[in-house]
């Protein structure tokens, strides 16, 4: 039985209804404030006298009070966490010598792939993916056939990596002495020596720096950077943290003919990303934002998980293609619970109160009544949206019921750069700082999907406004954007 909608109200009453809840106690204070000062406005000069000489005779009393005001105003900030503010970061931008438009993709996968039915699966993948003719592939993949080799992998590690940190430090300023953490992720490829030592001999950093280097957990894995910094930063006063996120395509490339193997040959792309996080309130000045809430979910992995995509036949005999049910249902539910652990630290009271009571109303009323979506547009300003690929942009974008241009930047970051994984949420905020959309108070709000099945997210604060054009892997191109993306690139 499909659920009751609830029904709607006019325009007015909901910003009312918003403006009243949302500034309830700022109204409250106010009014209370008003009261007290018309009362005393109607007091003579002998009841001021009075009031004074009343204060004067219980001294004890008095100055407890204040005591006691002070104490309770000093705890509170006493025990506020460290600010961790994001000074700036780096995108690596591939050099043109790495592009693959679609036919030279595809007269490749011909010429690798002897499977007719595998090369018609990338096919169709590929037409459908939102990808662009600008994404790029390691030097290694451009072999016939490609050249997975662990030194080949290597060579693109130091390409990405170091390049992103270069960039990183001559925006910032930053030197080698001066990095007190290093968190480096990288899903697939976790060698030894490790990423975060050949970043450690490279730059000749500290012999007590502290290095971390996360491996297997998938696109989110971003997210779960930032939050390992945050949580070192919280404990390490008058510290910097970098984070470099990146996916290293040389050693992961497929040739055989397992269909769910094959979609990433289609979609990943290479990219990487290097943060500077920073405790030090001197950095407040110059910081772009500061971090507000990191919350991570994890659904339990099963077989689901990992079974991306199916194809199956229509009754004409034409194939389809489509994300799993299995894997959207899961990807579904790490969202709900993200969305659950977010929602009371982001959005707004007036949110809250609908949420609590709808759930209340389905519960003791009419079970059939359709759940409320809180409205997220109301807590930020702009989304990030893991550029997975256009199913899972899509399917976020109607789940938090977002504008076309709410999405944007996860859509064009898709069609120009493919999904750089773990990275593809720092190639989003670019573009909407080359944009010139970014204002100082502006909110943020980066959602990473990855295996497991995981769903994590951050929220950033922006404490100045960044005029755009930006130095970054939009530059040349931010002009050009947004394209239409159809819905199939015949190729």
């Amino acid at each position: 039985m499909p659920a009751v909608p609830l029904p709607e109200f006019p325009m007015w009453a909901k910003f009312g209804y918003r403006f009243i809840v949302n500034n309830f106690v700022t109204l409250f204070l106010v009014g209370s404030m008003t009261a007290v000062g018309w009362e005393l406005l109607q007091l003579g000069p002998d009841d001021i006298m009075a009031l004074w000489r009343s204060l004067q005779e219980k001294p004890i009393e008095t100055l407890s009070a204040v005591f006691l005001v002070s104490f309770v105003a000093a705890l509170y900030f006493m025990s506020r966490p460290r600010p961790v503010y994001l000074v700036d970061y780096a995108c690596f931008k591939p050099p043109s010598t790495c592009r693959v438009p679609f036919a030279t993709f595809m007269e490749h996968t011909r010429l690798i792939n002897s499977d007719k039915k595998s090369v018609q699966f990338q096919t169709r993948i590929l037409e459908r993916s939102g990808l662009g003719e600008e994404t790029c592939l390691p030097p290694a993949n451009h072999y016939i056939p490609p050249n997975p080799t662990m030194e080949a992998s290597r060579a693109e590690a130091q390409l990405v990596i170091f390049s992103a940190i270069d960039d990183l430090m001559k925006k910032t300023g930053l030197r080698p002495k001066d990095i007190d953490v290093l968190v480096v992720n990288c899903s697939l490829f976790s060698p030894t020596p490790s990423l975060s030592a050949m970043i450690i001999n490279k730059y000749k950093l500290r012999s007590n720096v502290r290095s971390f280097n996360l491996s297997g957990m998938g696109c989110s894995a971003g997210l779960i950077s930032i939050d390992l910094a945050r949580d070192l930063l919280l404990v390490h006063p008058r510290a910097n943290a970098l984070v470099v996120s990146t996916e290293i395509i040389t050693p992961n490339f497929y040739a055989g003919n397992q269909r769910s193997m094959l979609l990433p040959n289609c979609l990943f792309r290479m990219g990487a990303a290097a943060i500077l996080l920073s405790n030090r309130r001197r950095e407040a000045g110059r910081a772009k934002y500061r971090l507000a809430h990191v919350v991570r979910t994890h659904k339990g992995a099963d077989d689901r998980a990992y079974r991306c995509v199916y194809e199956e036949e229509d009754a004409e005999g034409h194939s389809g293609i489509s994300l799993s049910k299995d894997l959207m249902a899961i990807a579904g539910e790490a969202l709900k619970s993200n969305i659950t652990t977010m929602g009371p630290l982001v959005l707004p009271m007036s949110e809250q109160l609908l949420f609590a009571l709808n759930l209340v109303g389905r519960k003791l009323i009419n079970p059939e009544w359709k759940p409320y979506i809180p409205d997220f547009k109301q807590a930020f300003d702009h989304f990030c949206i893991h550029a997975g690929g256009r199913a899972v942009i899509d399917e976020l974008q109607k789940s938090l019921q977002l504008s076309a241009e709410h999405v944007e930047a996860s859509r064009m970051t898709l069609h120009r750069f493919g999904n750089t994984s773990s990275s593809s949420l720092w190639y989003e905020l670019n573009y909407i700082e080359s944009k010139g959309r970014m204002r100082r108070g502006n909110r943020v709000w980066q959602i990473g999907f990855g295996s497991g099945f995981k769903c994590n997210s951050a929220v950033w604060k922006c404490l100045r406004t960044i005029k755009g054009p930006v130095d970054g892997p939009w530059t040349d191109c931010i002009d050009r954007y947004p394209v239409d993306i159809p819905e199939i690139v015949k190729l």
